[in-house]
């Protein structure tokens, strides 16, 4: 079996080779720019998720930015990492580049890249990237908790709001 290796320039030439392929109606049709995803497609899937930070986001103003959005990732989300070079030669970055793909907008900030996401408090990191796994893995951004002097179970949604609501 023959190892091919992958590089930023070839990654968009790699993916049309092994694309599937399209039948000559579809082949013929231009292909429009990649759209966002929508926040729910016509099947009623959720693709976006909305979520509130701990501590929020400080801009260069000094505005802080505490509600945000996340949307679903795709194969080409998680593959992309593993080719940057950033993250190549530091394997821990590929979170931060990950958060940068995923999450649509912070507060008013729509333009979220991997500098955005590396000024961001740790606190917030860690948070985002439970809330990546929860909604990429499970579907969902509820979690189940006991309370720790009842011992009653309950549910309760990261996605944000003010303490004590559910």
């Amino acid at each position: 079996m023959r190892r091919r290796t992958v590089t930023a320039g070839n990654l968009e030439d790699l993916l049309q080779v092994t694309a599937p392929a399209q039948a000559p109606e579809q082949a013929a049709a231009p292909t429009p720019a990649a759209a966002p995803p929508r926040p729910e497609d016509s099947s009623g899937l959720r693709t976006e998720f909305e979520f509130e930070l701990p501590r929020g986001y400080v801009d260069e103003a000094g505005t802080v930015h505490r509600h945000g959005a996340m949307r679903l990732a795709t194969a080409r989300d998680e593959l992309r990492p593993q080719i940057d070079l950033r993250v190549k030669e530091n394997p821990a970055y590929l979170s931060v580049v990950l958060l940068s793909q995923v999450i649509t907008r912070i507060g008013s900030i729509t333009d979220v890249h991997a500098g955005v996401v590396e000024r961001m408090y740790a606190t917030d990191v860690a948070f985002l990237q439970d809330f990546y796994r929860r909604v990429n893995s499970e579907g969902h951004t509820r979690a189940a908790v006991t309370c720790p002097h009842c011992e009653g179970g309950f549910e309760v949604d990261l996605s944000g709001g003010r303490l004590g609501e559910s």
